[in-house]
């Protein structure tokens, strides 16, 4: 499922609503992978979505939002703002940290190759 990313401080952030299914199988089992492509290389990053329930940490991945585009608020631990992307579902979206365990990286341009690594 397409999501937006953020990179902030060696982790990626995301954001889904409660009852979506990317939620429902979070609470069931964090380990997840992300996937990010680039002009050349293509990643997956392996590790556990964490729910972030710190205000002040949640105020500086919605002010990192904001600085792209998207200006969401925070309010009773989680995000709000007038519109998201679909797959989301409605607000209020709790914002999950994933701290990469395993990453691989598959070249998309010469040289090509892939490689790996652990953390």
């Amino acid at each position: 499922m397409p999501l937006g990313v953020l990179w902030v401080d060696g982790a990626f952030y995301f954001n889904s609503g409660a009852g979506t299914r990317k939620a429902k199988n979070l609470a069931r089992n964090p380990h997840c992978s992300l996937s990010v492509a680039t002009n050349e290389f293509d990643l997956v990053v392996e590790g556990d979505a964490v729910k972030v329930t710190d205000e002040a940490q949640l105020k500086r991945i919605a002010d990192a939002y904001a600085r792209q585009g998207w200006k969401p608020t925070v309010r009773n631990g989680a995000l709000y703002a007038e519109y998201s992307a679909p797959s989301a579902g409605p607000p209020p979206w709790d914002v999950y940290e994933v701290r990469p365990q395993t990453v691989f990286a598959l070249g998309t341009a010469e040289p090509y190759g892939a490689t790996r690594w652990r953390f």
